[in-house]
């Protein structure tokens, strides 16, 4: 039987459980459009639902479920691996990014989750998502979150995302150049094809009828419950 992707690359996950933050996240601050950082958000709506809490079946579930499976990004642009039995809030991904005729490792760690009833511009909104933050080696520093937001009163469901980044040191000559002429174009990429995807999989999800009730307790999965994603994932190649 031929290796998934996290038992091809369980020795990059185990090194990337000791690695720092490339940049100081307490002075976020700091990290505006002004000081020459990127601040970046993007928003999609997703299939409404009923007013009041979250269906247990519904359009706000199933896109917890695929938010945190991590498939809603174009797997030809990005892929993220990691233990499938580790717990969300202690992940962390290499993350397997693919321009051209190049493929680079990069690692993440997930900086916190997110559960929780807030008031937002339009009333009271049940929330969850989660962030997470760039690595030693990463050729970007900042911080990117996901959030899935359901409006009480109205059944509106959205896909949120919030980020600010700054191009890293960049060692490599060939590299640097590459990433400062396609980086900005390649991060507003992800972030489009990734609204666009988690539709189509909570549209998918729903049209099956078999959206399954997301539990935080339950064990993160590193793929999707789409076979045609998972076949996808478990036959890419290095």
């Amino acid at each position: 039987m031929s290796k998934t992707l996290w038992e091809r690359h369980q020795a990059e996950i185990d090194a990337l459980q000791t690695s720092h933050m490339n940049f100081d996240l307490a002075r976020r601050h700091e990290y505006t459009r002004e000081n020459g950082w990127n601040v970046d958000d993007y928003e999609a709506e997703l299939p409404a639902e009923t007013p009041g809490p979250a269906l247990p079946n519904g359009s706000w579930a199933a896109a917890q479920q695929v938010l945190r499976d991590y498939t809603f990004p174009p797997p030809d642009l990005i892929t993220g691996i990691f233990y499938p039995d580790q717990p969300l809030e202690k992940r962390v991904m290499l993350l397997r990014g693919r321009f051209l005729l190049f493929t680079f490792y990069f690692g993440v760690k997930i900086g916190g989750v997110l559960d929780t009833t807030r008031d937002g511009d339009y009333g009271a909104e049940q929330v969850w998502g989660y962030n997470y933050y760039t690595l030693e080696g990463h050729f970007e520093r900042g911080q990117i979150e996901f959030e899935i937001i359901k409006r009480l009163a109205t059944g509106a469901v959205l896909f949120r995302i919030h980020a600010f980044s700054q191009t890293g040191t960049i060692r490599n000559p060939l590299y640097n150049i590459g990433f400062k002429l396609f980086g900005r174009r390649l991060q507003k990429k992800f972030a489009h094809e990734s609204l666009k995807r988690m539709q189509r999989l909570v549209e998918e999800h729903l049209a099956a009828g078999a959206t399954p009730t997301a539990d935080a307790s339950a064990p993160v999965q590193p793929i999707s419950s789409d076979q045609n994603a998972r076949d996808a994932l478990e036959n890419s190649a290095d």
